[in-house]
């Protein structure tokens, strides 16, 4: 028997006589659970057809603009299209009108206005609505916490809950942050990882056991790239495991951590063996980690991956990102005119929502990188520490003319010899990339200062660990600045008085 067949013969029926899944026209019943399963495993067209006959038999279900609302969500992250995005976002104050008509005294009556208020807001960032995505928040926050003290026995209020906090815990100035601080609404980023945590320990062992799979895909989320966690692949790997292979949204959160985290063999073997066919959601993005996977292991044939990528997308996200790699790929050929061409197309196309299309804009506007500080660089991501270290072992800071040049040297050495655990060498490199890079706009000497400051505190030398880290926040007017200074700041925290 398969997993979703076990889960189905299993599950549903004790959902179905479960006394909390069901309030007045809240009712959590089993195609409203087949459209939620159908999400998680991003079966979008399955999801609709199962919330169509829910409507058809139980037209005033309250669940329904939530699922209908989940199905809008995943679209807008599967494709990125900034014109869906455009079209879709009126629905959301008409499912939050249909739900606040309803029973009052369910758990799900706040919990479901909250989701859709969280879902929104997390869209909205991505696509720059800073203040609108802040007053979602509030929203939300306000909601769950209520519903919290109402129905303390309610485990998924700590879902959303978990997300905030560990999201505001960790968030950059700028708009979102000075909005929810003139509010009161600030985060604590343990906390909301602790709460996740015992989430995903918790729910397969209880009643709200479907639920599991949007638990993960937050805290995979917030573990990578909002706690930048030493254990986000080893916590992210063991808890997609329980997940059916037929879930491309497994695909892609394991996938997506081995590539953050140097697993990069892994990830391609992944990537390889994902589920396909017309059932599943068109997902470009995967292409595009695809071609990141192959890339850095210096296979030139990523160049296939990208180009699928921008052909099949219709979203604003990596565009400039993916021609910039197709950059580097002509420049790996030794073809200098065609580099030339395609950083000029990454400077040319796309959009600057997210930070690797900002960081893409600025390094296609910079001179053309020394090809064997790219290699380098690219073997060093994917993991491949003693490929990328022997391509810089013969060879010093003054080979290189350029100030930048020079300062990313000692940076990617440095990032090297921390990575094999050789810490003083690495702390020599990361000093000598502060020394050369601090008035630098590239992120090389802020981010050394970072991974310094992260050595540091290894070692337990938290005065020099904090000095460290104040100097990565001193830096400013540089790319991922942003990121490099709620890293530090967290840094701090977690060091204390």
């Amino acid at each position: 028997m398969t997993k979703s067949l076990r889960f189905a013969s299993v599950f549903l029926p004790l959902l179905l006589v479960l006394p909390h899944f069901t309030f007045a026209n809240f009712d959590f019943n089993a195609n409203c659970l087949n459209a939620y399963k159908s999400v998680f495993e991003l079966k979008l067209g399955n999801a609709r057809a199962y919330v169509s006959t829910e409507k058809k038999q139980h037209p005033n279900n309250s669940i329904i603009p939530l699922l209908e609302n989940y199905i809008d969500y995943f679209t807008l992250i599967t494709s990125g299209s900034k014109s869906e995005f455009d079209k879709l976002k009126g629905n959301k104050s008409i499912r939050l009108d249909k739900i606040s008509d309803d029973e009052k005294n369910s758990p799900y009556y706040l919990y479901a206005q909250a989701e859709i208020n969280l879902q929104w807001a997390l869209i909205r960032a991505r696509f720059g609505e800073y203040f609108n995505s802040a007053m979602e928040i509030r929203k939300a926050n306000s909601m769950l916490q209520e519903n919290a003290k109402k129905f303390p026995a309610f485990l998924l209020n700590n879902k959303g809950l978990g997300l905030i906090n560990t999201v505001l815990g960790n968030l950059p100035d700028g708009v979102l942050k000075t909005t929810l601080s003139t509010f009161g609404i600030k985060g604590n980023m343990q906390s909301g990882l602790a709460m996740l945590d015992k989430l995903a320990d918790g729910l397969p062992k209880s009643s709200y056991e479907p639920f599991y799979e949007e638990v993960v895909f937050y805290y995979a989320y917030v573990l990578t790239d909002v706690a930048h966690s030493s254990s986000a692949y080893a916590k992210t790997m063991k808890y997609t495991n329980r997940i059916a292979d037929t879930s491309l949204l497994k695909s892609y959160l394991q996938s997506y951590v081995c590539i953050k985290t140097a697993h990069n063999d892994e990830a391609i073997t992944i990537l390889a063996k994902r589920p396909e066919g017309g059932v599943y959601q068109s997902f470009p993005y995967l292409d595009y980690l695809e071609g990141i996977a192959h890339l850095n292991k210096l296979d030139l044939a990523a160049s296939g991956y990208f180009n699928r990528f921008l052909t099949n997308n219709k979203g604003a996200n990596y565009i400039k990102d993916a021609n910039l790699h197709l950059a580097w790929i002509s420049l790996l050929k030794g073809d200098k005119t065609g580099y030339s061409t395609l950083a000029t197309k990454a400077l040319n196309t796309g959009f600057t929502y997210n930070e690797k299309d900002k960081q893409a804009q600025n390094e296609a506007a910079a001179p053309a990188p020394p090809v064997d500080l790219l290699r380098a660089r690219l073997l060093f991501d994917g993991g491949y520490l003693s490929k990328a270290g022997q391509l810089l072992e013969d060879k010093k800071a003054s080979d290189y003319a350029s100030d930048k040049d020079k300062t990313e040297f000692n940076y990617r050495t440095g990032r090297i010899y921390d990575d094999l655990g050789k810490d003083d060498q690495a702390l020599n490199y990361y000093q000598a990339a502060v020394n050369s890079g601090r008035n630098l706009k590239y992120y090389f000497a802020s981010n050394a200062a970072l991974q310094m400051g992260k050595v540091y505190e290894k070692k337990g030398n938290k005065t020099k660990a904090k000095e460290a880290f104040n100097t990565a926040i001193s830096m400013k007017n540089h790319e991922y600045e942003n990121s490099i200074e709620s890293q530090a700041k967290a840094g701090i925290k977690r060091l204390g008085s």
